[in-house]
């Protein structure tokens, strides 16, 4: 049985991995549970077939006094290089003194 990992913002930064298991164990054996720091969002792995009802049952339900936002997680993408920031900075060179 594949899963899929589903994107769980707005918990509370107090929200622990059982508060979040118990919130989707309606929806199958859950799978591996994230929960970013105190970041206030997490990923929850759910048997693939009841991503749909989990989304629906759990986006806007409240936890903790917070209204969660649950979406199908997007695939994580690699940082390469720059990634717009940093890099060539292009225009004026850097420090020293101008005459």
């Amino acid at each position: 049985m594949a899963n899929k990992s589903l994107y769980v913002g707005n918990m509370p930064y107090s929200a622990s991995e059982d508060d979040v298991r118990e919130l989707f164990e309606p929806f199958g054996p859950i799978g591996e549970i994230r929960i970013i720091g105190d970041k206030g969002f997490g990923f929850v792995d759910v048997p693939e077939e009841n991503v749909a009802a989990a989304i629906e049952a759990t986006n806007g339900k409240e936890l903790g006094g917070r209204t969660l936002t649950v979406n199908e997680a997007r695939p994580r993408t690699e940082r390469s290089g720059g990634g717009g920031r940093g890099g060539s900075r292009g225009g004026f060179g850097g420090g020293g003194r101008r005459w």
